[in-house]
């Protein structure tokens, strides 16, 4: 037999439809009778049910037709036969294909094969599909097809739909644990007028009635910290940031982040809260504390280890950073055929150890803290109190990947403009990626921030290994994807 193409099995739903419109049938009700789930019904033995779900299989035998009807909580079977369901409802199943949502209303029973059943004494149509699914959905050679069409994707690979209903639980459970501390929810500007609390490129758009550009915002910072300024002791928000960059395995240009503020806290205090958030959230929601995330086994039970970024580079790299002369350390990045850090034009050497730290990561499996940034890698955070050439700033890393990060927040406008003032300097002498001057955010500072502790970590990527994907887009429900072409 000739195999049929798209358009004619297209063409063969679109006829049934009209046919349906012919019998006075009408294929898209406005609501239907269903009093039970699937996953309800099945234990209603020899109880009366209505259920309702999408059609995903339709097979006869002799004078029984047998469907499997799919909804949110699972799956059950319907057993039809024309002495009970009767002639003309019966012969609505010749009406029907794979995708159709339907309704059916029976006694529950069990097969002689032994499954749980709905004897359907009543078949309604509540929407008819004009598209068949895919048969090779789940070897699909065009991953990007999958994403693209991403409603398919959790139609036919049950996997990919419980990640998301996972990432939506996560996100719940984060919430709970930052709200028992005192935390408060807060909202902050997705269009701001000076992006920044991060060193991005930011996405452009322009604001008609006021005739002046406005930034996406990069990162939640600067407002929340207003907050602060504002007499909030402990603010949070989870909420979409927009970075002009690259698509990755780690990374989408619109991604989730979890930002929050502590007041009279360090970045000790962070330390704590993050391993206590991931270690409490994989308990609440997989019942254990152990993970396996790109290919490792990986357990995030409290305390978590602690390691500087010199000391980690002395581990893995066998370099002491502290001991090498500028030239040294060119040398070695030269051998490494990493860039040098500059700003601007011109060498910087606490960037260019963050450079040469780059090589580290995939040795943290972790769960694991590297502390003790040079200065130079962020103009928000506070200097060291033991050493002024390093800031009070750490990431926390899992599987060899970074999913976080965290202040000392600097406090000290002054020294807070004067960072600031360097960054204007680097983006002229031709860095992308510096922080731009926010005379607003500075002036909320003048009337006093209190001494506070902030961290920012990634939702996606936390959903990433508490699920053990390997790519950003698995957790996203429709990330960003290139041009089909």
């Amino acid at each position: 037999m000739q195999k049929k193409s798209g358009e004619q099995l297209i063409n063969t739903r679109r006829n049934k439809l009209d046919n349906l419109r012919k019998l006075n049938i009408n294929p898209y009700p406005h609501s239907s009778e269903r009093q039970q789930t699937t996953a309800e019904a099945k234990k209603m033995m020899d109880e009366q049910v209505v259920v309702t779900g999408r059609l995903m299989s339709l097979r006869g035998h002799g004078k029984l037709f047998f469907l499997d009807l799919v909804d949110e909580s699972g799956k059950i079977q319907l057993m039809i036969s024309e002495k009970i369901l009767g002639k003309e409802q019966y012969e609505l199943l010749n009406l029907l294909d794979i995708g159709d949502f339907v309704e059916s209303g029976g006694k529950v029973v069990k097969t002689v094969a032994g499954e749980i059943s709905v004897q359907s004494e009543s078949l309604k149509i509540l929407a008819k599909s004009l598209r068949p699914f895919p048969a090779s959905w789940h070897g699909f050679k065009n991953v990007d097809e999958r994403y693209r069409k991403r409603y398919v994707d959790f139609i036919m690979n049950p996997q990919s739909k419980k990640v998301i209903e996972t990432r939506s639980k996560i996100v719940s459970e984060v919430r709970k644990i930052l709200e028992s501390k005192g935390f408060i929810e807060v909202e902050t500007p997705t269009l701001q007028p000076v992006y920044g609390g991060a060193n991005a490129r930011p996405f452009t758009t322009h604001y008609n009635a006021l005739k002046r550009d406005f930034y996406l915002k990069i990162s939640d910072e600067l407002y929340l910290k207003r907050l602060i300024v504002g007499g909030f002791e402990k603010v949070y928000e989870i909420d979409h940031d927009f970075r002009n960059e690259g698509i990755d395995a780690t990374h989408n240009p619109e991604f989730t982040m979890m930002e929050c503020y502590w007041a009279y806290a360090d970045y000790n205090d962070m330390m704590n809260l993050t391993e206590e958030i991931y270690s409490k959230v994989a308990n609440s929601i997989l019942g254990t504390t152990k993970v396996h995330y790109n290919g490792h086994d990986i357990d995030l039970k409290v305390p978590w280890e602690r390691m500087t970024m010199a000391d980690a580079i002395k581990k893995y790299l066998k370099i002491d950073v502290a001991k090498l002369t500028d030239q040294e350390l060119k040398e070695e990045v030269k051998k490494r055929n990493i860039e040098i850090g500059k700003r601007g034009s011109t060498f910087n050497r606490g960037l260019t150890i963050a450079s040469l730290f780059e090589l580290v990561e995939p040795n943290l499996v972790g769960p694991i803290f590297i502390t003790d940034f040079p200065k130079e890698t962020t103009s928000l955070c506070k200097i060291h109190r033991e050493n002024e050439d390093l800031i009070e700033r750490f990431e926390p890393y899992i599987g060899g990947k970074e999913v976080g990060n965290a202040y000392t927040e600097l406090n000290d406008p002054d020294l807070q403009r004067h960072f600031f003032e360097e960054e204007v300097t680097a983006k002229e002498g031709g860095s992308e990626e510096t922080h731009p001057l926010d005379n607003d955010f500075l002036e909320a500072m003048e009337y006093g921030m209190p001494p506070t502790g902030g961290l920012g970590l990634g939702i996606d990527r936390m959903v990433m290994v508490m699920t053990g994907m390997d790519s950003i887009r698995n957790v996203i429900a429709f990330p960003m994807l290139k041009d089909k072409k």
